[in-house]
């Protein structure tokens, strides 16, 4: 069992290894008067975390108003 684990967070390290590769342009992301020149990679890679962070705070807030009701 300790084999596959490992064999699939191998994969899926190169997966996202092969990823980053790919997509090492730099891209400018306008916002309101701001401009930040940031790769796309990372770019995608922090929507990610904030989606997941957005997600984890909705998720406890709902389960919070569930005890107490």
């Amino acid at each position: 069992m300790k084999n596959v684990k490992l064999v699939i967070n191998l994969i899926l390290i190169g997966l996202a290894v092969i990823f980053i590769v790919q997509n090492v342009t730099v891209v400018e992301v306008r916002f309101l008067v701001w401009t930040l020149p940031i790769s796309r990679s990372l770019l995608i890679f922090s929507a990610l975390a904030v989606g997941i962070v957005v997600g984890w705070m909705l998720r406890s807030l709902s389960a919070s108003r569930r005890e107490e009701e």
